[in-house]
């Protein structure tokens, strides 16, 4: 399975799933419950040195799952489901449901799951009895390898004695949430090693996650997850909040089996199939397609850097080298209903995620991967914070960061946004692109008193004319572009004001690559 089809499962799979069985359920009901196995200390401690001698032994898989489970498909997967009054801590009064998922399919090798309390952990035993399932689902054999594929979080977001999903962790080292009024869209990973590289992605799981007992009425929950791959191991610390949006914060320390060269923090992974830049190649009735549209970056010199997303005929990769970096997410502003047309997918509702490191990053790249893809079940984006340098074979590496998920998007400069971006041919040859920002109180009134500031790296470019976009009320900047025989240009623009303005610089730095 290749990277894009692996990331396409969890997608597609990951909705489903978010949607098996209840997912608000009312506290109070007790059935059948979660066993736990024998008390173990725990202490964050102790893990991360287990993390560090792992790390200086061979890399050894996890056994798997017996191969009818694994060869069940994907409709009898989802036909098998967690009974929501059989969560963790369900009707103890605290303020966290936890529901698990059974293994199978693609989910070959379980993950352990441990509750924590006062210093002390105990497992989350597997049993069928568990999980309801449909009358289609055959007999499936039981055994020691049996265990969880995963686990999602349920918290009394909106109304007391109701809880609400937000967070699900299954597969590898994904995992994704939404801020209130969200549906699932893109995902976030503990790590990326050798993304797009010829050799080939690895992808390292989370083998284990030792959830903190929350306390009645606590608004921020703990968790730890072991991370273990065939170049590295590592110990992750969430700390997690929900509300409007859904807020992580992740402190990471991850140790190498041998040198990483090609390292990524806080890797994202989204779907971008199509919108005005591309819809011509497209026969479909709705006017876009993706659960995000643009990376955006505030860099170290504090600029606000916005890029719309690609669906390439070939593989690309962009790197915006920075230092220090304020901030990166992946992007979906478009949250009408009629920019998506779409009753099903609901992509005005997926949620944006921007990411604010927790301390100084030094030199490296926010690095932006786009996969051709033909279909909307494949996440064929995937943006990350790339050191520069490598960790050598027994270093190990320390980072933290915050994760904002939500409909509104967080850390903006006060600047105006792009707010769409549309690309045709023109008549006479070339083509035509039209950039709108959205309103901002620096760009009222006569806009002769903006100056546009654009280039290119090859051909031949407009200078460019402002109109005020009557739907929008903010200003459109229009301009042409003829390639030439460049097969790739790199293109940038922005507004600023020419009436000596204390703060001259006014929009975002729209950028885009065209390719023939």
């Amino acid at each position: 399975m290749s990277a894009m089809q692996r990331r396409g499962f969890l997608k597609a799979l990951g909705g489903a799933l978010a949607l098996g069985g209840a997912t608000g359920a009312r506290a109070g009901h007790r059935g059948t419950e979660v066993a736990l196995g024998a008390d173990m200390p725990f202490s964050a401690q102790a893990l991360t040195e287990r993390a560090r001698n792992m790390a200086t032994r061979k890399y050894r898989p996890r056994p798997e799952v017996p191969a009818a489970w694994q060869e069940l498909s994907y409709e009898l997967y989802k036909s098998i489901w967690f009974k929501s009054d059989a969560a963790l801590w369900h009707g103890s009064g605290r303020p966290l449901n936890v529901d698990f998922f059974h293994p199978g399919l693609y989910f070959s090798r379980p993950v352990s799951v441990f509750a924590v309390e006062r210093g002390t952990a105990r497992q989350v035993r597997f049993e069928l009895s568990l999980f309801a399932q449909t009358d289609k689902v055959p007999a499936l054999p039981v055994d020691e390898t049996l265990g969880f594929s995963g686990f999602r979080l349920r918290a009394e977001r909106e109304a007391a004695g109701i809880f609400e999903e937000f967070l699900v962790f299954q597969g590898a080292s994904y995992f994704r949430a939404i801020g209130r009024d969200n549906t699932y869209g893109l995902s976030a990973r503990g790590l990326a090693i050798d993304t797009a590289e010829p050799g080939g992605e690895e992808f390292p799981d989370f083998t284990e996650f030792y959830l903190e007992a929350p306390e009645p009425g606590s608004r921020v929950w703990r968790l730890y997850a072991l991370l273990d791959g065939p170049s590295a191991t590592g110990v992750y610390r969430f700390d997690i909040s929900t509300g409007a949006q859904t807020v992580i914060d992740v402190s990471a320390r991850v140790f190498a089996r041998r040198a990483l060269t090609h390292l990524g923090i806080a890797p994202l992974t989204s779907m971008f199939l199509f919108d005005e830049t591309n819809r011509n190649r497209f026969d479909d009735f709705r006017p876009a397609v993706h659960d995000s549209e643009g990376l955006s970056v505030l860099n170290g010199a504090g600029e606000m850097l916005w890029r719309p997303l690609a669906n390439p005929k070939a593989l690309q990769v962009s790197s915006f080298v920075d230092t220090a970096p304020k901030g990166f997410g992946l992007m979906q502003r478009s949250r009408r209903f009629s920019d998506f047309a779409d009753l099903e997918a609901l992509y005005h509702k997926r949620p944006s995620l921007w990411i604010e490191p927790g301390e100084d990053w030094g030199r490296g790249a926010v690095t932006l991967v786009e996969i051709p893809a033909d279909r909307e079940i494949y996440d064929n984006i995937v943006a990350y914070w790339r050191p520069r340098d490598e960790i050598a074979v027994g270093q190990e590496k320390s980072f933290s960061y915050r994760m904002i998920w939500g409909a509104q998007a967080a850390g903006q400069k006060p600047v105006a946004q792009v707010v769409n971006t549309r690309i045709g041919k023109r008549f006479a040859g070339g083509y035509i692109v039209a950039v709108d920002f959205a309103p901002h109180p620096a760009l009222g009134g006569d806009l002769d008193a903006l100056t546009i500031h654009l280039s290119s790296n090859q051909g031949q470019v407009s200078s460019g004319i402002l109109q005020r976009n009557p739907d929008t009320g903010g200003p459109r900047l229009t301009f042409s572009f003829d390639p030439g025989s460049a097969a790739a240009i790199e293109l940038r623009a922005q507004l600023r004001r020419a009436d000596g303005a204390s703060t001259p610089t006014v929009t975002e730095v729209w950028l885009y690559r065209w390719t023939a």
